[in-house]
């Protein structure tokens, strides 16, 4: 008698948006998800999450297996802000019962987050659960029509099955300086100069780690951010949504886009 293999076909309805710091994938994403009543789930606060927790620890990035073992104990939760929360948050991120939302985006936790997510146990970890969640909520199951996941290795790597991938891109020294004005909006300091090092030497650890480098999937759409407003790439996303998804906006009346005006993406 024969073997008959028996497999289960997931339909997601799932957008992939990846890219290289500050190429605007968070508050594009974000604009996305909202106007489509998808859930919208930045991957890469996981990351700065276990950065956060090690610098807290005084465990050093370079320690592989301490890292690693962080990563998988690390209790990290994500969820949407509540309405005291009004802060301009995209989510809350939590370690615990400890609300995380601003301290993983430290000038700290910047300098050592790709060194984090480059180590093979913490990709491992964080890849498996943020597929979970992107069949989850990309089969309808988490309430809501689908799903906007924002990464690095997205559509290569955790959800290569989403129908729609999108790969954003914008030169260095205009990601510099969105970084820089999205710190110093919130009563920071920063460095323009620290940060562009910091951020080269970002692009150099994603795109060369041995495990899931950042790179665009051979279907992805290319997309071009620098002197394009938020609106403007939301625009060409929501289009691409409707003719591979078939999926319509619910509003686009009510998204309200920060630093609009004559500026592009923060």
């Amino acid at each position: 008698m024969g073997t008959t293999l028996l497999t289960q076909v997931i339909v997601v309805k799932a957008i992939a948006i990846d890219g290289p710091a500050a190429s605007g994938k968070s508050t594009v994403g974000f604009k996305v998800g909202r106007s489509l009543d998808y859930v919208f789930f930045d991957t890469g606060v996981m990351y700065r999450a276990v950065a956060w927790a090690i610098l807290e620890r005084g465990i050093s990035s370079a320690d592989s297996e301490a890292v690693g073992r962080v990563a998988g104990e690390l209790p990290i939760s994500v969820s949407a802000p509540s309405r005291e929360e009004s802060d301009g948050r995209q989510a809350t991120i939590q370690v615990g019962e400890k609300d995380v939302t601003w301290s993983i985006r430290s000038p700290q936790v910047d300098s050592i987050v790709s060194v984090v997510a480059a180590n093979r146990q913490v990709r491992r970890e964080l890849s498996r659960k943020q597929r979970l969640i992107g069949l989850k909520h990309g089969s309808g199951a988490g309430g809501k029509a689908g799903v906007v996941m924002a990464g690095r290795d997205i559509g290569t790597v955790v959800l290569p099955e989403a129908p729609l991938k999108i790969y954003l891109e914008a030169p260095l020294g205009e990601r510099s300086r969105r970084r820089y004005r999205e710190i110093t909006e919130r009563g920071k300091e920063a460095d323009l100069a620290t940060i562009l090092d910091d951020m080269r030497l970002r692009d150099q650890i994603d795109s060369e780690r041995a495990v899931a480098p950042l790179r665009s999937a051979p279907d992805a759409h290319q997309i071009q951010t620098q002197d394009k407003t938020v609106q403007e790439v939301v625009g060409l996303i929501l289009a691409l949504a409707a003719e591979v998804l078939g999926a319509g906006a619910v509003s686009t009346g009510d998204i309200d886009i920060p630093h609009e005006g004559s500026q592009g993406i923060q």
